[in-house]
């Protein structure tokens, strides 16, 4: 299955009920520039609102991205909902259509569960929660594809674009995932991580020692970027890094390995590019991000999350080791 290309529409902070407006206007532009029929854009609408509705009534510190999604087949609209508590105790109760916590009667999450093509959700009573869904003109989920990758970016507090992107693409069976953190933050930063996505995007090389080479000398033209690449082929990993962009083997225990990255700038400073292998333990998941993500957290503190989707994985750690005197990004791989 084709990994989408995200257009990160940005996050809206949701702290009074003119979000839910916002929301839903922001997820509607979406849409339509996707060419999504008018029902299917109403649908759309309705999940947006619900979502922020949602964080507004019962959360604390809640936002919500708005993300369009592009593969040649189609397009998607991508929501996640993120808060810092108080976390809900049974999330099949609150997908139910007509139920609310606050005891008003209401649409539900459960309106979100049933007009998405797919969504999901992770909970932690006291931490948070976590609500994802994707809205496809086409209904029809497709086939689940194996590794799983999602990736999601915040921009440094009171900049309206991030410096941080991540992007991946299949190679047959294997899966490459690509992070890039801009040098410093601001429309610049992302102008030089962009340059990285592109040109990784737009290359047939597989190895990420070759991959980082060909961005070094393309990029040159920006101010450069910390990028970390990473291959995932069944049970082996091979990893080429330059710059601060961490990538970790996670497995659900709290065991992390780190993998290892060289000092330097793509596109600027490089004291040569060495490509790294190392073995994937069953249940492990794989995450990369950049220096605008804290490396104190573990898998050991969130029970299930590593069986959980990876944007769902993503989203959590984004919201829990994120800084805010940074752009951030997180992406992660489930084989």
């Amino acid at each position: 299955m084709e990994v989408p290309l995200v257009e990160e529409l940005g996050w809206i902070p949701v702290d009074d009920t003119a979000a839910a407006s916002i929301a839903r206007r922001v997820a509607v532009d979406c849409a339509r520039r996707l060419g999504f029929s008018e029902e299917r854009t109403g649908e759309v609408a309705i999940v947006a609102a619900e979502l922020a509705s949602n964080l507004h009534r019962h959360a604390d510190a809640g936002a919500l991205s708005v993300r369009c999604l592009r593969t040649r087949a189609g397009g998607g609209v991508e929501l996640v909902a993120v808060d810092a508590g108080p976390g809900m105790a049974d999330l099949v109760f609150s997908g139910v259509d007509g139920t609310s916590t606050a005891g008003t009667l209401g649409i539900g999450l459960g309106a979100v569960r049933r007009l998405s093509t797919s969504s999901g959700g992770y909970s932690l009573p006291g931490r948070g929660t976590v609500l994802t869904a994707q809205l496809w003109q086409d209904h029809r989920p497709g086939p689940p594809a194996v590794p799983a990758v999602a990736g999601l970016t915040r921009p440094l507090t009171g900049e309206p674009v991030s410096g941080d992107r991540w992007a991946a693409r299949r190679d047959g069976a294997a899966l490459l995932l690509l992070v890039a953190d801009g040098l410093g933050h601001g429309a610049l930063a992302a102008t030089a991580a962009t340059a990285s996505v592109d040109a990784f995007l737009g290359s047939s090389l597989d190895a990420p020692a070759a991959i980082l080479e060909h961005l070094h000398r393309v990029v040159s033209h920006t101010r450069g970027a910390a990028v970390s690449v990473v291959r995932v082929d069944g049970g082996t990993l091979r990893f080429a890094g330059l710059g601060n962009v961490a990538g970790t083997i996670a497995t659900p225990d709290g065991e992390r390995r780190g993998m290892v990255s060289m000092p330097g700038i793509v596109g600027h400073q490089s004291r040569g590019i060495r490509e790294f292998a190392y073995d994937l333990p069953p249940q492990a998941v794989v995450v990369l991000h950049s220096d605008g993500v804290s490396d104190r957290w573990s898998l050991r503190d969130y029970p299930g999350l590593s069986r959980q989707d990876p944007l769902l994985v993503a989203a959590t750690l984004l919201r829990d080791a994120g800084v805010r005197r940074d752009d951030a990004c997180v992406a992660v791989v489930r084989p």
